[in-house]
């Protein structure tokens, strides 16, 4: 699958093996309406199946990365509307959470809503100076979507969560990094070059060993101690037994980059 259309709510492409998902509603900041929502899940079908994908892309594109959920979309029939919506937009951050390339937001504009729902779906985040975020539900009297109850507690805390769900309140992008919503705020203007970098940092990696990083980190939080020392266990000797490991291991040896394969 490949989006190029630039009249397509949501565009999907991969070059070098950097897979990047672009919401494209720029006219309205990027609001999710139900077709975008389908676009959103189709284009994490595409890249959870395509094993050349090294590392994922979500971008917004024009002023903002999202402002939320297109409430004029959903004025007419709110609940189905919703549940169309929200059906889609779960299925999509799941399938994000679940596969193994590291999946990178890079942000600016508004942040809103369904919008700080897909950014804290992956798993590192870049937001240029200027960012402003904002849980936003509570302002149109709904409760959250898109896993950002999951996710928040999980960032910065269950009072601070509290407090940018229930007040409401909009905040910049020195707070998102000083509380742990993102790992590093550039120059609006360097945005698009940091976070090609940083792709290509990723996309260089490797695959496996990434990926089991990735699951690690995630399915700690409902693992005892004991369960994550096996899971550790299992998972180091299963990168041991990879080529991807001779190849890192020569070439620290050798004091030269590794060339991973993904086997």
């Amino acid at each position: 699958m490949s989006i190029h259309d630039s009249d397509a709510p949501l565009r999907y492409w991969v070059e070098d093996g950097i897979a990047h998902i672009r919401f494209n509603r720029p006219s309205v900041l990027n609001a999710i309406d139900v077709p975008t929502a389908n676009g959103f899940l189709e284009a994490c079908r595409a890249v959870s199946e395509d094993k050349q994908v090294r590392v994922v892309v979500l971008s917004g594109e024009g002023r903002a990365f999202i402002a939320g959920g297109d409430l004029a979309a959903m004025k007419a029939s709110p609940v189905d509307t919703a549940q169309a919506l929200i059906e889609a937009m779960h299925g999509g951050i799941a399938l994000l959470a679940a596969m193994d390339a590291p999946v990178l937001a890079s942000l600016h504009g508004a942040v809103a809503g369904g919008g700080l729902g897909v950014a804290l779906a992956a798993d590192l985040a870049i937001a240029a100076e200027g960012t402003r975020f904002n849980l936003a539900y509570v302002n149109i009297g709904a409760s959250s979507d898109c896993s950002t109850s999951w996710a928040l507690p999980r960032l910065v805390g269950m009072r601070k969560t509290m407090e940018i769900a229930l007040l409401g309140e909009t905040f910049d992008a020195a707070e998102a990094l000083r509380i742990g919503l993102v790992n590093r705020v550039v120059p609006a203007a360097a945005l698009q070059e940091e976070t090609a970098r940083l792709a290509r940092r990723l996309a260089d990696g490797p695959p496996l060993a990434q990926g089991r990083l990735k699951r690690l980190i995630r399915d700690s939080l409902g693992r005892s101690l004991q369960e994550q020392l096996d899971a550790e266990a299992t998972g180091f000797a299963a990168c041991a037994a990879t080529a991807d490991f001779a190849e890192g291991v020569a070439a620290f040896f050798d004091k030269r980059p590794a060339r991973y394969q993904g086997r």
